[in-house]
């Protein structure tokens, strides 16, 4: 077995097609966008580049058969933020073999340890941690948009290489119509009859006005958190424009307290119940393919990306108040009849976003877990770090 960087065009086209050939026959695969695989190792398009770097290869036998493909990676902006440098290991795809397995994380470990870094995460992303992190522990059907999917195997050959669990990542689901407990749902309808505030569902016509009032929400929620920088003006701007084509209106939603915003709930069809129709390609017939399956109603799930309440505003029910606005409106108004509602995961290592999903009716449906490798043997290995 040889391991071969990825150099050349059909060597990429190759990095694609492998697991098409692996899940051939798996009625719950669904292959990813070609582009949106491709984006990660572009560096005029992957903005990791500009803190970071990468390589992938490609596992072949004798007679030139692939057997594995993996990349490794280092981002320079968070290796050395835990007490062992750390690079990422990521889309790794195998044939249930511990030798063709070994021989890929080897490699991995290797040109991280050149690079200084003393331990590896996997299988993650070269990007952001909402796409293809983790691997597929339970619940193997099938996945979603850019969610991690994988044969079970994979855990044994991970953890027979030394990876150990470092936290589990949650997707959450619920019912759209199932009832928020007489509890919530009186938390709910006293803030609905607040007149200090106002909920509005995100109109595509007045997109900009919403992007600036997801991003000033965003900053004052979210920037307390380590390693998280204040997003501007035009960064939301990119967001919301990038959304556009996917967004239904009806399913983001926005809270104001004497007209200020204070809160967003930001859910969109789940596109894999559309792309599954389109072999990854978003060509012309594959966009015709999109819109035809989406007419048809082909989307049953809408999935909440994002969800931020300023800190003052927090522990009011505006969580629940969201998620009631939202079910309510797509039964009695909207053209998609939406059944069920997953979340983004949500780590372990996070309690109180947990509770917060478990608050609005949410039930762990699916785990996927982030492992690490630590190169040093001999260290004592620690678990994810508790947020408090």
């Amino acid at each position: 077995m040889q391991l071969q960087e990825v150099v050349t065009a059909a060597q990429a086209r190759e990095f694609l097609a492998f697991p098409v050939r692996l899940y051939q026959g798996d009625p719950n695969y669904v292959r990813p966008l070609d582009r949106d695989i491709e984006t990660v190792f572009n560096p005029e398009k992957n903005k990791y580049f500009r803190h970071g770097q990468l390589i992938r290869w490609l596992l072949v036998d004798a007679a030139g058969k692939t057997l594995g493909r993996v990349t490794a990676f280092v981002n320079e902006r968070t290796a050395n933020t835990f007490a062992q440098p750390t690079g990422g290991m990521g889309f790794f795809e195998c044939v249930d073999s511990q030798e063709a397995a070994t021989v890929l994380l080897d490699g991995c470990r290797d040109w991280l340890a050149a690079r200084g870094m003393q331990a590896m995460d996997g299988p993650v992303n070269f990007g952001d941690r909402d796409q293809w992190w983790g691997l597929l522990v339970d619940n193997f059907g099938s996945p979603l948009y850019t969610q991690n999917y994988n044969p079970p195997y994979y855990r044994r050959l991970l953890e027979n290489y030394g990876f150990q669990l470092y936290f589990n990542q949650f997707t959450y689901f619920r019912k759209v119509a199932a009832p928020l407990t007489p509890e919530y749902l009186e938390k709910a309808s006293v803030l609905f009859k607040d007149p200090n505030f106002s909920f509005e569902h995100l109109r595509v016509k007045n997109l900009p006005k919403y992007a600036e009032d997801f991003r000033q929400i965003y900053n004052k929620a979210w920037v307390k958190h380590d390693g998280v920088k204040e997003m501007t003006p035009e960064q939301a701007a990119n967001i919301m424009r990038k959304l556009r084509p996917i967004i239904d209106e009806k399913i983001c939603w926005f809270a104001y307290h004497h007209g200020e915003p204070v809160g967003f709930f930001i859910a969109l069809p789940e596109l894999n119940e559309l792309f599954r129709y389109v072999g990854g390609n978003l060509n012309w017939l594959g966009k015709l393919k999109f819109a035809w399956y989406r007419w048809r109603g082909a989307v049953r799930t809408m999935t909440g990306i994002a969800f931020g309440i300023v800190p003052e505003h927090q522990r009011k029910g505006l969580e629940m108040a969201f998620i009631l606005a939202a079910s309510k409106t797509v039964q009695d108004t909207s053209k998609v009849h939406y059944e069920d509602f997953v979340m983004n995961w949500i780590g372990d290592f996070n309690p109180k976003m947990m509770r917060v999903a478990e608050t609005i009716g949410g039930e762990i449906w699916r785990t996927h877990a982030t492992f690490r490798y630590l190169f040093d043997r001999s260290k004592p290995f620690e678990r994810a770090p508790l947020i408090d």
